[in-house]
């Protein structure tokens, strides 16, 4: 019983010694920084699958820095899936730039997906944005005076970002939007073109009052307008088309009309037909009504004779009367 009890203690120590010695150098490297981690603490990240070595590099650099980081903090930023060095170098960049920031804030900033190490550098020194951004094939803001006049205009917008709304607030491609609206909104309203570019700063102050940095993750320093140029007669372009639209809108109406007015010829010529056609068949009645008179007495020999005479009277008038115009078609 006895030496299964000395062996139990000689298999513990050895085992204890492995630890300290598989510890022993992180160990000394947090005694010596001042992070006091204990070798129990060092087993335990261990078995929570958290690199010491991690952990302890960051509380290193934490209390060098002169700030205050529990450890567990640490290991739960890490268990989260953060990223531990990247939220320290933050807290100490913004430590020494004055800008109050403390672990919880840069930890939710960074689970956020946001680089919080970068959000801080912008703090302190700001950041020049394009608006438009040329990398997404656009490298200006195409607006139209009231005179009809295109301008194309370009805009740098300097802005520095707010800690405060980082989370949950819009980014770059907000602020561009909004400023390229703004840019247009300005421009159009410019009774002239020739105002806006006698002025470029009417189109900054207007734009930078208009607030645009609400609910970003960044605030607006400055807007500037880098250049301004002049584009199409977008005016006389549109008043062209309009003009070439009611041309086509004056031809179709004029071949409308002259479609109608052919329509109503052949309904002419086709009244013309009919009426002949009643002629003649009245025409045809007159020899049965001159028999009928004969039959009951009314019309003698002689008064027969001298219609006929009417008749042949009428159709040589008549031809007389066609020839001089043949002959004037000859």
């Amino acid at each position: 019983m006895v030496q299964f009890l000395i062996g139990l203690v000689i298999i513990v120590g050895v085992i204890f010694a492995i630890i300290f010695l598989y510890f022993l150098n992180i160990w000394i490297r947090a005694v010596a920084s001042g992070a006091h981690i204990s070798i129990f603490n060092l087993l335990g990240m261990k078995l929570r699958g958290i690199p010491p070595a991690l952990i302890v590099n960051a509380k290193i650099m934490a209390v060098k820095a002169g700030l205050e980081v529990e450890t567990s903090q640490l290991e739960a930023h890490h268990l989260a899936r953060g990223n531990v060095m990247r939220v320290v170098q933050a807290l100490i960049a913004a430590d020494k730039a004055n800008i109050p920031l403390n672990f919880q804030r840069g930890a939710a900033i960074d689970l956020a997906g946001r680089d919080i190490l970068e959000a801080v550098h912008m703090s302190v020194i700001p950041k020049v944005i394009d608006a438009p951004d040329p990398t997404k094939g656009k490298s200006t803001v195409d607006a139209v005076a009231m005179d009809g006049i295109q301008l194309l205009a370009k805009a740098r917008v300097t802005v520095r970002t707010n800690l405060d709304r980082l989370v949950g607030g819009a980014g770059e491609d907000t602020v561009i939007a909004r400023v390229g609206e703004g840019i247009v909104t300005t421009i159009g309203s410019a009774e002239t073109h020739k105002k806006v570019l006698e002025n470029p700063d009417l189109i900054s102050q207007k734009v930078l009052a208009k607030g645009l940095d609400a609910g970003t993750a960044y605030e607006i320093l400055s807007i500037d307008i880098a250049d301004v140029d002049v584009g199409k007669n977008i005016g006389a372009e549109l008043q062209q088309r309009r003009a070439e639209a009611d041309l086509q809108i004056a031809k179709a109406k004029a071949e409308e009309r002259r479609a109608m007015a052919v329509a109503r010829e052949q309904e002419m010529k086709a009244l013309v037909q009919e009426m002949r056609a009643k002629v003649v068949e009245a025409e045809v009645e007159v020899p049965k009504a001159i028999a009928q008179a004969f039959r009951e007495g009314r019309l003698g020999i002689m008064d027969y004779y001298n219609l006929k005479n009417i008749q042949a009277d009428t159709k040589m008038r008549e031809s007389l009367a066609r020839r001089p115009e043949k002959s004037e078609e000859k």
